[in-house]
């Protein structure tokens, strides 16, 4: 087993903590307001240094959805060896995205932007690891409609992109800037109106 040398270790620790500056300015600005010069500037490396591993503003978002995919699936995993039903794998995956959230560990991506789209429908290891994902998530929805957990009339990618859309629910962060809910209620009342609606 060959271990890597001095200088690719670097480079990866380097890659790493740019991507890690990435997630964060993402969660913090989103895509449109973070700029490339902040990510130098935070990593504390010379532009030229960034642009070695990554040659584009839409490159590094790229990079952050990967790890978030990454840790994703790690979640769903873990997930799938509780003795939860499909029902509450869902919930508890809705859950889990929105304390990732809260930790600043969430990328916020704009809905439409057609250069970041085309380098994310571009990048291997994004598609493979979103399709995983939705394969997984889609069986644990089919699932739970089949128990009368879910409505069974919706089809399933619309449930399926109704909760990728909980990734980046805007009504977290304006519920906690109002700072009178704890993380814990406002968390509790999202994952019950993202499944049961707001009917009483």
């Amino acid at each position: 087993m060959n271990r890597p040398r001095f200088r690719e270790q670097v480079l990866q620790a380097r890659e790493d903590a740019i991507v890690a500056s990435v997630s964060r300015l993402l969660a913090e600005k989103g895509f449109d307001l973070m700029t490339v010069d902040e990510v130098v500037a935070d990593v504390g490396i010379a532009k030229a240094s960034l642009y070695k591993h990554f040659t584009s503003k839409e490159e590094l978002a790229a990079a952050a959805m990967v790890q978030v995919l990454e840790r994703t699936q790690q979640e769903t995993e873990r997930l799938a060896q509780l003795p939860l039903d499909a029902l509450g794998r869902l919930q508890a995956l809705v859950r889990w995205a929105y304390q990732q959230q809260l930790a600043g560990q969430m990328p916020s991506l704009p809905a439409q932007n057609s250069t970041l789209r085309a380098v994310l429908l571009a990048n291997r290891a994004y598609m493979d690891r979103l399709m995983a994902l939705s394969d997984v998530l889609g069986g644990w929805i089919t699932a739970a409609q089949g128990a009368g957990q879910l409505d069974a009339t919706l089809p399933p990618e619309l449930v399926l992109y109704t909760l990728y859309a909980r990734a980046c629910d805007p009504v977290l962060g304006v519920m906690r800037a109002g700072g009178a809910y704890s993380d814990t209620q406002i968390v509790d009342w999202l994952v019950h109106t993202c499944f049961k609606g707001l009917a009483p």
